[in-house]
């Protein structure tokens, strides 16, 4: 189901910035006024997930988001002592348990137009509390895609 809200085109070049360009983290996205996701805010390449999170829930406790993130981490492939540096891209659609119904379902909704705006995410997470969103929870997911 489609909530009619659209994509700018900020969020897809934020997202390019972020994919080809490593220029950011990641992109924290908002819906302005119900009707289109904006970006609301961006990390820097040196940024922590710690700061990922705290972007993605400074709207407080009631509120919803979407955050992009380039996920780094170190991969060793069976059989070898060797180790690699893997970077995937997750898109997280935020929706704490506290946050109004009205709002989940919108968010719920609009998240296929980000997902097919922004092409090259390698993972989609929902979460809806902290342990669902930490940075463990996100690697256990992220690794499962790996190939032995």
């Amino acid at each position: 189901m489609s909530s009619g809200v659209a994509v700018s085109d900020e969020c897809k070049s934020q997202f390019e910035d972020v994919k080809k360009g490593k220029k950011y983290r990641y992109v924290v996205f908002y819906i302005k006024d119900e009707k289109t996701i904006q970006v609301e805010s961006l990390g820097e390449r040196d940024a922590k997930y710690e700061d990922f999170l705290r972007d993605l829930q400074k709207g407080g406790e009631s509120e919803c988001r979407y955050g992009l993130y380039d996920f780094e981490y170190e991969h060793q492939c069976q059989g070898t002592t060797e180790s690699s540096k893997k970077q995937k891209l997750f898109l997280m659609s935020w929706c704490p348990d506290s946050a109004k119904i009205k709002k989940k379902m919108l968010y719920s909704s609009s998240f296929d137009a980000l997902k097919k705006s922004l092409v090259g995410v390698h993972k989609y997470i929902q979460a809806t509390d902290l342990s669902e969103a930490s940075e463990e929870s996100v690697e256990k997911q992220l690794r499962s895609t790996d190939r032995v």
